[in-house]
């Protein structure tokens, strides 16, 4: 998909998000979607909402840093009926035993962001992260 038009991305994005409707793990079927997203270094400023591409800029873009990728999974999410009365926060944690950053998107009790391969549970994410801003996300129409 992403090696693709940006007409070709939208129609795309638009019959995956059709499809996790019926899937066994959506959310897993989101994060392995993006898996093979282009990456970059930095794509806009997390602690700036004001920065933060829209789901069509992303797709326009398709430049993906490791904060818009999480974006783009919770944009992926929230604009499917399955979801779209569910709760969005974006987390941004500091390891110090690490001294990393992660982008956290949580769904209810999942995480995603903390193993990128997959989604935890809440309860799996280490307490001694320490939070530097939390966002809600508004349902995207």
């Amino acid at each position: 998909m992403f090696r693709s038009t940006y007409e070709q991305r939208l129609s795309a994005w638009r019959d995956f998000r059709l499809s996790l409707e019926t899937a066994d793990d959506p959310i897993q079927s989101t994060i392995d979607f993006y898996e093979s997203a282009p990456l970059c270094k930095f794509q806009c400023d997390p602690y700036d909402r004001n920065t933060w591409p829209t789901p069509w800029e992303i797709l326009e873009e398709n430049n993906y840093c490791s904060f818009v990728k999480i974006l783009a999974i919770a944009y992926t999410l929230q604009l499917t009926d399955r979801f779209s009365g569910e709760a969005f926060e974006i987390h941004i944690k500091y390891s110090s035993a690490e001294s990393s950053i992660y982008y956290l998107l949580q769904v209810n009790d999942r995480i995603i962001g903390y193993d990128e391969y997959t989604h935890v549970h809440k309860n799996k994410v280490p307490k001694g992260l320490v939070s530097q801003q939390t966002y809600t996300l508004h349902p995207k129409q």
